[in-house]
């Protein structure tokens, strides 16, 4: 009788022990950032940067967000700049500073049947990351740019590290579509 006793004190006392940890140390999972705008700067090697922008102030909310259709130039090469921001706080928050902070767990796609991306930075182990590119258009014509950050991609997978999104894994950040004309 008195090992069961001895037992049963020494069991409460250590989930007494052991839940008293867990609530000192919790386990705080990775917040999703709340991404109110971005903004894609293209700057030809001559003339005037153009941006695509996309503004959504309220997030998931009622209000429709606006984005813009810029005109590229045919046969040009760009300069492309990601930036993104949350405006709903004041002063607006730099969610592109937290990408680069931690480019090992994001990665930005771009699809377009109109335009070509290279990327034109890496993260620490040498992986594309998509703040910077090189966007080079072809002939004339109208159709969409897509841009999608992904959070924790699989950047080994096969033909994920030159943009291929089919086999990145990973859960979707954002996601924005713009209409372009190239003339």
């Amino acid at each position: 009788m008195k090992t069961k006793k001895s037992l049963l004190t020494s069991l409460a006392l250590a989930a007494l022990i052991f839940s008293s940890c867990e609530k000192d140390n919790p386990v705080i999972p990775n917040e999703e950032e709340l991404i109110t705008t971005v903004k894609y700067t293209l700057t030809p090697t001559e003339g005037e940067a153009v941006t695509l922008s996309f503004i959504d102030l309220d997030g998931d909310g009622a209000g429709e967000p606006t984005k813009n259709q810029v005109t590229l130039k045919a046969n040009q090469t760009y300069t492309g700049s990601l930036e993104l921001l949350n405006e709903s706080e004041t002063p607006a928050e730099s969610i592109t500073e937290e990408i680069e902070e931690e480019s090992e767990e994001h990665q930005f796609f771009f699809e377009s049947e109109l335009v070509s991306f290279e990327y034109k930075d890496n993260d620490a182990d040498g992986d594309p990351v998509g703040l910077n590119t090189l966007l080079t258009t072809g002939e004339a014509g109208t159709g969409t740019i897509k841009i999608t950050l992904r959070h924790e991609p699989n950047k080994s997978a096969e033909g994920v590290s030159s943009g291929n999104i089919t086999n990145a894994g990973g859960e979707t950040d954002i996601e924005v579509t713009f209409n372009i004309h190239v003339e």
